[in-house]
């Protein structure tokens, strides 16, 4: 938990500094025109000055000059000439007016992030790397982004019309929200798709689904593509022409979503007495915490049934021992809930 907690912290925190930086850049021309003048009032006081015998030293004394008068604290002496004065009178009503609305604008905005919404959204996913883009937060994404983050995935999620409930929900997961069309490029780039491992895609229109999956992977072309699709057909060929997942779904295959963009192969459920059940196959990596566990292990800690274990040149052994220990590259066929495989696939990652 406290893991968790610091990772959300300093996500917030890189969130914050990116944020800062874009609203700089918002109000950088403010700044160009207050800078530009100081120093164009610099060069004309510098002009004047010597026409009427009074000069001052240099340009970048008459700039500082000029700064001096726009905050009324002028380090040089009152001027006899009556167009020198001017400046006396006209700068400070010029300076402090270019920089009274942008810092005023800039303030308000730098201390409610949250009234900027899509912005903060937009730095807040700017710090992810290597997580799934869920496109569409109806019922159905709306489930897929609770499977992921039980799953403990960086999920973004884009929607063009997003209900506020939905939305409300998922943000206390600590998931951002980009309320932006997902068939602009803008969007997705604002989502990270480039950096992310996955997109899933969840709107109920195919022609909507397939258009922002081509330039999900015009974008990043390692991308694992999920897709939606209602024509059993159609999700076949998407198979096999372009490599995508493509599920023709209902509510129960929610979990096979989050579970395929989390690189786990598993079965649509069944239902057996009421309970919805999947089989899933693991592969078992020199990193994995289950890497050297007995079969009974896995089976009273994550609540499954281990129903088979290969192992490298050997042939597949149906019901494995309790005994068994399961070693690196080992592959694992497990059948259980929804969450209880995705809680094994967690520490197999």
């Amino acid at each position: 938990m406290k893991t968790d907690r610091g990772h959300h912290f300093w996500r917030k925190a890189r969130a914050s500094i990116r944020d800062t930086w874009l609203l700089i850049r918002q109000f950088q021309w403010p700044l160009f025109i207050f800078i530009v003048a100081i120093f164009g009032g610099g060069i004309l006081y510098q002009s004047l000055s010597t026409l009427a015998n009074e000069p001052i030293d240099s340009l970048s004394a008459a700039a500082y000059h000029i700064l001096t008068l726009v905050f009324l604290s002028s380090i040089g002496n009152y001027p006899n000439t009556w167009y020198l004065q001017i400046f006396y009178f006209l700068m400070p009503i010029i300076g402090i007016g270019i920089l009274a609305q942008g810092v005023a604008d800039f303030g308000v905005l730098f201390f409610n992030r949250r009234a900027r919404g899509k912005e903060w959204e937009m730095a807040v996913a700017s710090t992810f790397n290597h997580h799934v883009v869920l496109v569409g937060l109806g019922h159905l994404g709306f489930r897929v982004a609770n499977h992921l983050h039980s799953m403990g995935q960086d999920v973004v999620v884009i929607d063009v019309d997003p209900k506020a409930d939905l939305v409300q929900s998922v943000k206390d997961l600590g998931i951002p929200v980009i309320a932006d069309d997902s068939t602009r490029e803008a969007a997705l780039r604002a989502a990270v798709v480039p950096e992310a491992r996955a997109i899933i895609l969840c709107t109920q229109k195919d022609g909507l689904n397939l258009q922002v999956a081509m330039k999900a992977r015009t974008l990043n072309p390692n991308i694992q593509v999920v897709i939606r699709i209602f024509d059993d057909d159609f999700a076949n060929a998407l198979r096999e022409q372009f490599g995508f997942v493509a599920f023709s779904t209902s509510a129960t295959s929610s979990p096979i979503f989050a579970a395929a963009a989390a690189g786990v192969d598993m079965t649509r459920p069944i239902t057996v007495e009421g309970q919805a059940l999947c089989l899933a196959s693991l592969q078992v990596t020199l990193q994995s915490k289950v890497n050297g566990l007995s079969v009974e292990d896995i089976e009273r800690d994550f609540d499954v049934s281990v129903v088979l274990l290969r192992r490298k040149d050997e042939g597949p052994d149906f019901h494995p021992a309790p005994d068994r220990q399961i070693m690196v590259d080992d592959t694992l066929a497990v059948l259980g809930g929804a969450p209880e495989i995705s809680a094994v696939a967690q520490q197999n990652d």
